[in-house]
């Protein structure tokens, strides 16, 4: 699979990516050995680009495996170059909460440096300035060569237009699919034209850019040529990272990156559910007030729900959850 720099950073990533999410507790909650075996398959089809984060939960699947593909009790900065990329995030605010979150990062992983680490899901130009503790520790830890690149992780198209001013910005992590499902703009709603445009910004300044939510929560996966197609061909996207639950999924887009994939390929949706992410809910009900057939309601958190037994999959929820809230997964690999 092409591999690519990411901006001006010197890391040189596979076009596609591995986000790790999805196995983790708040999805499909994998047993590790299973969990493992997936990230080994994808790195035996040169998918070498892994996005996790200190919430996730999630390295305890990946040292496994990266430990067993390359037959290494310890991946140091002098592994060979086929050695995976790692990309992590930390949700926190201070100086004392990021060095914990690398630390807990290299030792979970048993790496001495991390590749790639991002202020997690920035909010605002406000936020941002408000994580000036865990942005000052990222400075400290790539200066002390523990980490190689920094940077943030949004879904909001203001977000990624103002880091592109941020000197000490390598790279972004944005939300981008065709239909502009999750994007945000302020406190209102964004458009994928608008946080194309940003990208194509942090691009000129020399961002490193990849993009995530390319189905849209797996809402969109049923126009799955379309959506690659159309964030492939944003300018300035480096990478795409997708939340892989299958060996056929990790195939399909390794058939895709290559130039190989049918052009009447459709993949089959008919195993996937509907869930609402209780992290992301914002309890506004707009979901509930959509579903056309009651199938959502709200638990004893003040937060929605799906009624399994009577929703329809039809997706027609997805579009107004203004956090992205709502995501679609195989709930049978």
């Amino acid at each position: 699979m092409e591999k690519r720099f990411l901006g001006n950073t010197g890391i040189k990533v596979s076009q596609i990516g591995f986000g790790v999410l999805p196995m983790g507790a708040s999805q499909l909650d994998l047993p590790v050995n299973e969990g493992a075996e997936l990230i080994q398959y994808a790195l035996s089809k040169g998918i070498s680009f892994f996005d996790t984060a200190q919430y996730y939960d999630t390295y305890r699947f990946m040292r496994p495996a990266f430990n067993s593909f390359f037959n290494n009790d310890l991946l140091s900065k002098d592994a060979p170059s086929q050695a995976p990329v790692i990309s992590s995030k930390c949700l926190m605010s201070g100086y004392d909460d990021m060095r914990e979150a690398v630390a807990e990062a290299r030792r979970e992983l048993g790496l001495d440096v991390i590749d790639i680490f991002l202020l997690h899901e920035v909010m605002s130009p406000d936020d941002f300035h408000a994580r000036c503790g865990a942005w000052d520790y990222l400075k400290e830890a790539k200066n002390l060569g523990i980490i190689r690149a920094m940077g943030i992780s949004t879904h909001h198209q203001d977000v990624c237009s103002f880091m592109a001013d941020v000197p000490e910005c390598d790279v972004v992590f944005p939300l981008i699919n065709k239909n502009g499902l999750g994007i945000r703009n302020g406190s209102g709603p964004g458009t994928a034209d608008g946080m194309a445009n940003a990208i194509n910004k942090c691009h000129d300044a020399g961002k490193g850019v990849y993009a995530m939510k390319v189905f849209g929560g797996g809402n969109l996966t049923s126009e799955y040529r379309e959506c690659l197609d159309f964030v492939s061909n944003i300018r300035g996207v480096d990478a795409m990272v997708i939340g892989f639950t299958s060996k056929e999924e990790i195939d399909r887009a390794v058939e895709y990156a290559e130039g190989r994939l049918p052009d009447d390929y459709a993949p089959d949706t008919s195993k996937k559910k509907m869930f609402i992410s209780q992290d992301d809910c914002i309890g506004c009900l707009a979901c509930k007030n959509r579903c056309p057939n009651k199938a959502i309601y709200i638990n004893k958190n003040g937060l929605s729900e799906i009624d399994h037994d009577i929703c329809l999959t039809c997706g027609y929820c997805a579009p107004v959850c203004p956090v992205r809230a709502l995501i679609m997964i195989d709930v049978c690999r």
